[in-house]
Protein backbone atom coordinates (compact mmCIF):
# COMPACT_ATOMS: atom_id res chain seq x y z
CA UNK A 1 0.00 0.00 0.00
CA UNK A 2 1.34 3.43 -0.95
CA UNK A 3 2.29 5.29 2.20
CA UNK A 4 2.74 8.61 0.40
CA UNK A 5 6.54 8.52 0.56
CA UNK A 6 8.69 9.72 -2.29
CA UNK A 7 10.67 7.09 -4.22
CA UNK A 8 13.91 8.67 -2.99
CA UNK A 9 12.80 8.28 0.64
CA UNK A 10 11.66 4.71 0.10
CA UNK A 11 15.06 3.81 -1.35
CA UNK A 12 16.92 5.13 1.72
CA UNK A 13 14.40 4.01 4.34
CA UNK A 14 15.94 0.55 4.45
CA UNK A 15 19.39 2.00 5.22
CA UNK A 16 20.32 1.92 8.89
CA UNK A 17 20.93 5.43 10.18
CA UNK A 18 22.19 3.83 13.39
CA UNK A 19 25.07 2.18 11.49
CA UNK A 20 25.66 5.40 9.57
CA UNK A 21 25.84 7.43 12.79
CA UNK A 22 28.36 4.97 14.23
CA UNK A 23 30.62 5.79 11.27
CA UNK A 24 30.01 9.52 11.80
CA UNK A 25 30.80 9.33 15.53
CA UNK A 26 34.00 7.41 14.81
CA UNK A 27 35.43 10.48 13.04
CA UNK A 28 33.42 13.18 14.90
CA UNK A 29 31.74 14.15 11.65
CA UNK A 30 28.94 16.14 13.31
CA UNK A 31 31.18 17.98 15.77
CA UNK A 32 29.89 21.55 16.14
CA UNK A 33 27.42 21.02 13.28
CA UNK A 34 24.07 22.71 13.93
CA UNK A 35 21.85 21.67 11.01
CA UNK A 36 23.58 20.31 7.91
CA UNK A 37 24.62 16.95 9.37
CA UNK A 38 26.59 14.22 7.64
CA UNK A 39 23.35 12.36 6.93
CA UNK A 40 21.97 15.46 5.18
CA UNK A 41 25.23 15.71 3.23
CA UNK A 42 24.98 12.03 2.27
CA UNK A 43 21.37 12.38 1.07
CA UNK A 44 22.10 15.59 -0.83
CA UNK A 45 25.07 14.09 -2.64
CA UNK A 46 23.08 10.91 -3.30
CA UNK A 47 20.25 12.98 -4.79
CA UNK A 48 22.75 14.56 -7.17
CA UNK A 49 24.26 11.18 -8.04
CA UNK A 50 21.01 9.32 -8.61
CA UNK A 51 19.36 12.11 -10.64
CA UNK A 52 22.41 12.64 -12.83
CA UNK A 53 23.29 16.18 -11.76
CA UNK A 54 26.49 17.62 -13.22
CA UNK A 55 27.67 19.85 -10.35
CA UNK A 56 26.99 21.01 -6.80
CA UNK A 57 25.25 24.10 -8.19
CA UNK A 58 23.03 21.89 -10.35
CA UNK A 59 22.16 19.68 -7.38
CA UNK A 60 21.37 22.57 -5.04
CA UNK A 61 19.30 24.33 -7.71
CA UNK A 62 17.09 21.27 -8.18
CA UNK A 63 16.63 20.81 -4.43
CA UNK A 64 15.85 24.51 -3.97
CA UNK A 65 13.12 24.26 -6.60
CA UNK A 66 11.47 21.63 -4.37
CA UNK A 67 12.23 23.23 -1.02
CA UNK A 68 8.83 22.24 0.38
CA UNK A 69 9.64 18.56 -0.22
CA UNK A 70 13.07 18.43 1.40
CA UNK A 71 11.83 17.26 4.81
CA UNK A 72 9.95 14.33 3.32
CA UNK A 73 12.98 13.44 1.24
CA UNK A 74 14.86 13.04 4.53
CA UNK A 75 16.90 16.24 4.17
CA UNK A 76 16.08 18.14 7.37
CA UNK A 77 17.39 21.57 6.41
CA UNK A 78 17.85 23.90 3.48
CA UNK A 79 20.94 23.36 1.34
CA UNK A 80 23.29 25.94 -0.12
CA UNK A 81 26.15 25.31 -2.52
CA UNK A 82 28.73 26.82 -0.17
CA UNK A 83 27.56 24.68 2.76
CA UNK A 84 27.63 21.50 0.69
CA UNK A 85 31.02 22.38 -0.78
CA UNK A 86 32.48 23.07 2.67
CA UNK A 87 31.12 19.79 3.98
CA UNK A 88 32.75 17.85 1.13
CA UNK A 89 36.04 19.63 1.71
CA UNK A 90 36.20 19.28 5.50
CA UNK A 91 34.29 16.19 6.68
CA UNK A 92 36.39 13.06 6.82
CA UNK A 93 35.88 10.88 3.73
CA UNK A 94 36.45 7.80 5.90
CA UNK A 95 32.90 8.23 7.23
CA UNK A 96 31.52 7.21 3.84
CA UNK A 97 34.25 4.63 3.24
CA UNK A 98 33.32 2.90 6.51
CA UNK A 99 29.61 3.09 5.70
CA UNK A 100 30.32 1.52 2.32
CA UNK A 101 31.83 -1.44 4.20
CA UNK A 102 28.59 -1.77 6.19
CA UNK A 103 26.62 -1.86 2.93
CA UNK A 104 29.10 -4.30 1.38
CA UNK A 105 28.57 -6.79 4.23
CA UNK A 106 24.82 -6.52 3.86
CA UNK A 107 24.88 -6.88 0.06
CA UNK A 108 27.34 -9.79 0.23
CA UNK A 109 24.96 -11.75 2.48
CA UNK A 110 22.04 -11.07 0.14
CA UNK A 111 23.92 -12.27 -2.94
CA UNK A 112 25.82 -15.07 -1.24
CA UNK A 113 23.56 -17.82 -2.61
CA UNK A 114 23.43 -16.53 -6.18
CA UNK A 115 24.05 -19.11 -8.87
CA UNK A 116 27.21 -19.07 -10.95
CA UNK A 117 26.95 -20.29 -14.54
CA UNK A 118 29.96 -22.58 -14.09
CA UNK A 119 30.04 -25.71 -11.95
CA UNK A 120 32.34 -24.14 -9.39
CA UNK A 121 31.23 -24.02 -5.77
CA UNK A 122 34.21 -21.97 -4.60
CA UNK A 123 33.96 -18.21 -4.02
CA UNK A 124 35.11 -16.37 -7.16
CA UNK A 125 36.60 -12.87 -7.06
CA UNK A 126 37.85 -10.51 -9.75
CA UNK A 127 40.68 -8.09 -8.98
CA UNK A 128 41.26 -5.00 -11.09
CA UNK A 129 42.10 -1.30 -11.10
CA UNK A 130 40.61 1.56 -13.09
CA UNK A 131 42.20 4.97 -13.58
CA UNK A 132 40.17 8.19 -13.42
CA UNK A 133 42.00 10.98 -15.21
CA UNK A 134 42.16 14.47 -13.66
CA UNK A 135 43.52 17.88 -14.56
CA UNK A 136 46.97 18.30 -12.98
CA UNK A 137 46.65 22.08 -12.57
CA UNK A 138 43.48 21.63 -10.49
CA UNK A 139 44.08 18.28 -8.75
CA UNK A 140 47.77 18.86 -8.02
CA UNK A 141 47.79 16.29 -5.21
CA UNK A 142 46.80 13.38 -7.51
CA UNK A 143 50.19 12.67 -9.09
CA UNK A 144 50.30 10.30 -12.05
CA UNK A 145 52.65 11.27 -14.88
CA UNK A 146 54.74 14.35 -15.45
CA UNK A 147 51.88 16.31 -17.04
CA UNK A 148 48.88 14.28 -15.84
CA UNK A 149 46.90 13.68 -12.67
CA UNK A 150 44.69 10.73 -11.79
CA UNK A 151 43.21 8.65 -9.02
CA UNK A 152 43.04 4.87 -9.12
CA UNK A 153 40.14 2.76 -7.93
CA UNK A 154 41.49 -0.67 -6.86
CA UNK A 155 38.66 -3.17 -6.46
CA UNK A 156 38.07 -6.73 -5.32
CA UNK A 157 34.67 -7.90 -6.59
CA UNK A 158 32.68 -10.98 -5.62
CA UNK A 159 31.35 -12.34 -8.92
CA UNK A 160 28.36 -13.91 -7.19
CA UNK A 161 26.19 -10.81 -7.46
CA UNK A 162 28.96 -8.48 -8.70
CA UNK A 163 29.39 -6.88 -5.28
CA UNK A 164 32.66 -5.04 -4.58
CA UNK A 165 34.00 -6.45 -1.32
CA UNK A 166 37.14 -4.36 -0.91
CA UNK A 167 38.04 -1.01 -2.47
CA UNK A 168 41.08 1.21 -2.14
CA UNK A 169 41.45 4.69 -3.66
CA UNK A 170 44.97 6.00 -4.33
CA UNK A 171 46.69 8.59 -6.46
CA UNK A 172 47.89 7.56 -9.89
CA UNK A 173 51.46 6.69 -8.84
CA UNK A 174 50.48 3.59 -6.84
CA UNK A 175 50.93 0.45 -8.95
CA UNK A 176 47.93 -1.85 -9.05
CA UNK A 177 49.90 -4.90 -7.90
CA UNK A 178 50.29 -3.34 -4.44
CA UNK A 179 46.55 -3.82 -3.95
CA UNK A 180 47.15 -7.55 -3.50
CA UNK A 181 48.85 -6.76 -0.18
CA UNK A 182 45.57 -5.23 1.11
CA UNK A 183 43.44 -8.28 0.37
CA UNK A 184 42.63 -10.81 3.09
CA UNK A 185 43.08 -14.05 1.16
CA UNK A 186 40.15 -16.46 1.49
CA UNK A 187 41.13 -20.15 1.40
CA UNK A 188 39.74 -22.15 -1.57
CA UNK A 189 38.59 -18.97 -3.35
CA UNK A 190 39.49 -18.15 -6.97
CA UNK A 191 41.08 -14.76 -7.74
CA UNK A 192 40.93 -13.64 -11.38
CA UNK A 193 43.50 -11.00 -12.39
CA UNK A 194 44.99 -9.50 -15.53
CA UNK A 195 48.70 -9.33 -16.31
CA UNK A 196 49.18 -6.15 -14.30
CA UNK A 197 48.94 -8.27 -11.15
CA UNK A 198 51.51 -10.85 -12.25
CA UNK A 199 53.87 -10.78 -9.29
CA UNK A 200 55.13 -14.23 -8.29
CA UNK A 201 55.97 -13.30 -4.71
CA UNK A 202 52.41 -12.17 -4.10
CA UNK A 203 50.92 -15.06 -6.07
CA UNK A 204 52.88 -17.52 -3.94
CA UNK A 205 51.39 -15.86 -0.85
CA UNK A 206 47.97 -16.73 -2.28
CA UNK A 207 49.11 -20.28 -2.98
CA UNK A 208 50.40 -20.72 0.58
CA UNK A 209 47.04 -19.41 1.85
CA UNK A 210 45.33 -22.29 -0.02
CA UNK A 211 43.61 -19.95 -2.49
CA UNK A 212 43.64 -20.22 -6.29
CA UNK A 213 44.58 -17.60 -8.83
CA UNK A 214 44.07 -17.35 -12.59
CA UNK A 215 46.01 -14.72 -14.47
CA UNK A 216 47.64 -14.22 -17.86
CA UNK A 217 51.26 -14.94 -18.64
CA UNK A 218 53.63 -12.33 -20.01
CA UNK A 219 55.40 -13.06 -23.30
CA UNK A 220 58.89 -12.68 -21.80
CA UNK A 221 58.33 -15.10 -18.92
CA UNK A 222 61.15 -17.70 -18.66
CA UNK A 223 59.80 -21.20 -18.09
CA UNK A 224 60.16 -24.85 -19.09
CA UNK A 225 57.62 -27.61 -19.56
CA UNK A 226 57.39 -30.39 -17.00
CA UNK A 227 54.32 -32.28 -18.23
CA UNK A 228 51.61 -31.95 -20.91
CA UNK A 229 48.00 -33.09 -20.66
CA UNK A 230 45.67 -34.02 -23.49
CA UNK A 231 43.28 -31.27 -24.60
CA UNK A 232 40.27 -31.15 -26.91
CA UNK A 233 41.38 -28.69 -29.58
CA UNK A 234 37.84 -28.43 -30.99
CA UNK A 235 36.97 -26.46 -27.82
CA UNK A 236 39.67 -23.89 -28.55
CA UNK A 237 42.25 -25.39 -26.21
CA UNK A 238 45.81 -25.43 -27.54
CA UNK A 239 47.73 -26.95 -24.63
CA UNK A 240 47.53 -27.71 -20.90
CA UNK A 241 50.95 -27.94 -19.26
CA UNK A 242 52.67 -28.13 -15.91
CA UNK A 243 55.64 -25.78 -15.94
CA UNK A 244 58.34 -24.42 -13.69
CA UNK A 245 59.97 -21.01 -13.76
CA UNK A 246 63.62 -21.04 -14.76
CA UNK A 247 65.23 -17.78 -13.62
CA UNK A 248 66.82 -17.72 -10.16
CA UNK A 249 64.75 -14.75 -9.01
CA UNK A 250 61.45 -16.24 -10.15
CA UNK A 251 62.13 -19.65 -8.64
CA UNK A 252 62.98 -17.95 -5.38
CA UNK A 253 59.62 -16.15 -5.39
CA UNK A 254 57.59 -19.11 -6.71
CA UNK A 255 59.45 -22.42 -6.19
CA UNK A 256 56.56 -24.76 -7.12
CA UNK A 257 55.04 -25.84 -10.42
CA UNK A 258 52.43 -23.75 -12.23
CA UNK A 259 49.75 -24.75 -14.69
CA UNK A 260 49.89 -23.11 -18.14
CA UNK A 261 46.77 -23.22 -20.33
CA UNK A 262 46.72 -21.83 -23.87
CA UNK A 263 43.32 -21.02 -25.36
CA UNK A 264 42.29 -19.75 -28.80
CA UNK A 265 39.26 -17.43 -28.83
CA UNK A 266 37.58 -17.66 -32.26
CA UNK A 267 35.40 -14.59 -31.70
CA UNK A 268 38.37 -12.32 -30.98
CA UNK A 269 40.75 -14.30 -33.21
CA UNK A 270 43.33 -14.16 -30.42
CA UNK A 271 45.29 -16.66 -28.39
CA UNK A 272 45.52 -16.31 -24.60
CA UNK A 273 47.90 -17.96 -22.16
CA UNK A 274 46.70 -18.42 -18.59
CA UNK A 275 48.62 -19.27 -15.43
CA UNK A 276 47.01 -20.89 -12.40
CA UNK A 277 47.93 -22.92 -9.34
CA UNK A 278 44.78 -25.06 -9.60
CA UNK A 279 45.41 -28.46 -11.20
CA UNK A 280 41.99 -29.96 -10.49
CA UNK A 281 39.52 -28.06 -12.67
CA UNK A 282 39.52 -28.67 -16.42
CA UNK A 283 41.54 -26.52 -18.81
CA UNK A 284 38.34 -25.18 -20.37
CA UNK A 285 37.07 -24.14 -16.92
CA UNK A 286 40.29 -22.17 -16.41
CA UNK A 287 39.57 -20.18 -19.59
CA UNK A 288 35.87 -19.76 -18.85
CA UNK A 289 36.53 -18.64 -15.27
CA UNK A 290 38.92 -15.98 -16.50
CA UNK A 291 36.33 -14.85 -19.02
CA UNK A 292 34.12 -13.83 -16.08
CA UNK A 293 36.72 -11.24 -15.10
CA UNK A 294 35.04 -8.88 -17.56
CA UNK A 295 32.24 -8.37 -14.99
CA UNK A 296 34.51 -6.05 -13.03
CA UNK A 297 35.16 -4.08 -16.22
CA UNK A 298 31.40 -3.64 -16.57
CA UNK A 299 31.24 -2.48 -12.95
CA UNK A 300 33.80 0.25 -13.66
CA UNK A 301 31.98 1.17 -16.85
CA UNK A 302 28.64 1.28 -15.00
CA UNK A 303 29.70 3.59 -12.21
CA UNK A 304 31.60 5.86 -14.60
CA UNK A 305 28.64 6.21 -16.95
CA UNK A 306 25.74 6.26 -14.52
CA UNK A 307 27.20 7.80 -11.35
CA UNK A 308 29.18 11.01 -11.07
CA UNK A 309 32.81 10.01 -10.52
CA UNK A 310 34.40 11.50 -13.65
CA UNK A 311 33.36 15.12 -13.14
CA UNK A 312 34.25 15.98 -9.58
CA UNK A 313 32.39 18.56 -7.51
CA UNK A 314 35.38 19.57 -5.40
CA UNK A 315 39.12 20.01 -5.90
CA UNK A 316 40.62 18.66 -2.68
CA UNK A 317 41.56 15.05 -2.07
CA UNK A 318 38.92 14.81 0.66
CA UNK A 319 36.15 16.06 -1.66
CA UNK A 320 37.14 13.63 -4.44
CA UNK A 321 37.29 10.65 -2.10
CA UNK A 322 33.97 11.66 -0.51
CA UNK A 323 32.26 11.80 -3.90
CA UNK A 324 33.65 8.43 -5.01
CA UNK A 325 32.69 6.67 -1.78
CA UNK A 326 29.17 8.10 -1.83
CA UNK A 327 28.84 6.92 -5.46
CA UNK A 328 29.91 3.42 -4.36
CA UNK A 329 27.37 3.56 -1.51
CA UNK A 330 24.66 4.46 -4.03
CA UNK A 331 25.63 1.50 -6.22
CA UNK A 332 25.35 -0.79 -3.20
CA UNK A 333 22.03 0.70 -2.09
CA UNK A 334 20.56 0.05 -5.54
CA UNK A 335 21.98 -3.50 -5.49
CA UNK A 336 20.47 -4.12 -2.04
CA UNK A 337 17.07 -2.77 -3.14
CA UNK A 338 17.14 -5.00 -6.23
CA UNK A 339 17.66 -8.10 -4.09
CA UNK A 340 15.44 -7.27 -1.13
CA UNK A 341 12.52 -6.14 -3.30
CA UNK A 342 13.07 -9.01 -5.77
CA UNK A 343 13.26 -6.68 -8.77
CA UNK A 344 13.70 -8.49 -12.07
CA UNK A 345 15.64 -5.67 -13.74
CA UNK A 346 19.29 -4.82 -14.25
CA UNK A 347 20.99 -2.23 -12.06
CA UNK A 348 21.16 0.02 -15.11
CA UNK A 349 17.38 -0.11 -15.58
CA UNK A 350 16.70 0.46 -11.89
CA UNK A 351 18.93 3.53 -11.83
CA UNK A 352 17.34 4.96 -14.98
CA UNK A 353 13.85 4.56 -13.51
CA UNK A 354 14.85 6.07 -10.16
CA UNK A 355 16.57 9.02 -11.85
CA UNK A 356 13.24 10.26 -13.26
CA UNK A 357 11.06 9.11 -10.37
CA UNK A 358 12.70 10.37 -7.17
CA UNK A 359 9.78 12.74 -6.50
CA UNK A 360 7.10 10.22 -7.40
CA UNK A 361 4.97 8.79 -4.58
CA UNK A 362 4.36 5.42 -6.20
CA UNK A 363 5.53 2.38 -4.29
CA UNK A 364 9.10 1.53 -5.21
CA UNK A 365 8.28 -2.10 -6.00
CA UNK A 366 5.42 -1.05 -8.26
CA UNK A 367 7.34 1.54 -10.20
CA UNK A 368 10.36 -0.71 -10.70
CA UNK A 369 8.35 -3.76 -11.71
CA UNK A 370 5.88 -2.06 -14.05
CA UNK A 371 7.73 0.91 -15.50
CA UNK A 372 7.86 0.51 -19.30
CA UNK A 373 11.24 1.45 -20.72
CA UNK A 374 10.74 2.71 -24.26
CA UNK A 375 14.42 2.74 -25.15
CA UNK A 376 15.91 -0.10 -23.20
CA UNK A 377 19.69 -0.07 -23.31
CA UNK A 378 21.48 -3.34 -22.87
CA UNK A 379 24.98 -3.78 -21.60
CA UNK A 380 26.78 -5.43 -24.50
CA UNK A 381 29.75 -7.61 -23.71
CA UNK A 382 30.94 -7.04 -27.28
CA UNK A 383 32.01 -3.55 -26.33
CA UNK A 384 34.73 -5.03 -24.13
CA UNK A 385 37.59 -7.36 -24.85
CA UNK A 386 36.67 -10.15 -22.47
CA UNK A 387 40.14 -11.55 -21.87
CA UNK A 388 41.99 -8.21 -21.55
Amino acid sequence: MNQGKYVFSQLFDSISQYEFNKCVDRYRGNYRIKSFTCWNQFLTMSFGQLTGRESLRDTVLCLSAHRDKLYRLGIRCSVSRSTLSEANESRDWRIYADFAQVLIKRASLLYKGDNFDLEVSNPVYAVDTTTIGLCLSVFWWAHFHKDKAAVKLHTLMNLRGNIPTHIRITDGTVHEVNFLDDIDIEPMAFYLMDRGFLNFRRLYRMHKSHAFFITRAKSNMAWERVYSRWVDKELGLVCDQSIRLTTFKMTKYYPEHLRRVKFYDKEQDKTYVFLTNNFRISALEVAMLYKHRWEIELFFKWIKQHLRIKNFWGESENAVRTQIWIAICNYLIVAIAKKELDIDRSLYEILQIISVSVLDKTQLTQILNHYDLQNKETESSKQLILFD
